[in-house]
């Protein structure tokens, strides 16, 4: 991944449920162009980090065996919609609780909130994936032990 956007992990549920945050600020790179004196966080990365965060919260939920461990590619973006802006300044509060699973596929429901209102919402499906590659296992190991850092979870992150 080259864009990170979710900085910490506040509550998780394998199987459930998953919280956490996304702080937005005048130095995320995409909202100098995004507008000129007016900047607004994009949609579509707001999706991002609820694909993000959801695609965790399925890996922790199907990821109990270490000699099998699969990674969640997102497959649908399904009912998107979005309520307000999201400016610098603002936190963006990220929850996604599953919705279904199958044996290679699960669906989260998505929403992002910003002091407590609604901002964007959507239904996101992911298909679990053999990924033979220790580069992309150890990245998403590092990655999670720091979104997670202050939950200090009680099981192994895959």
């Amino acid at each position: 991944m080259r864009f990170f956007l979710v900085d910490r992990v506040d509550e998780l549920k394998p199987g459930e449920i998953v919280r956490g945050v996304k702080n937005i600020t005048l130095s995320d790179e995409i909202l100098q162009d995004h507008f000129p004196e007016n900047p607004v966080f994009p949609g579509t990365l707001i999706v991002e980090a609820l694909a993000q965060i959801g695609g965790f919260l399925i890996e922790v939920t199907f990821n109990r065996d270490k000699d099998n461990v699969r990674r969640a590619v997102l497959g649908q973006i399904k009912e998107a919609k979005f309520y307000e802006p999201v400016k610098p300044g603002d936190q963006l509060e990220l929850r996604c609780a599953l919705s279904s699973t199958l044996d290679d596929a699960a669906q989260v429901e998505g929403e992002a909130h910003v002091r407590g209102r609604r901002v964007a919402r959507a239904t996101l499906t992911f298909v679990m994936r053999t990924v033979v590659s220790d580069k992309v296992h150890q990245q998403r190991r590092e990655i999670y032990k720091i979104w997670t850092r202050e939950l200090k979870p009680e099981f192994p992150i895959l």
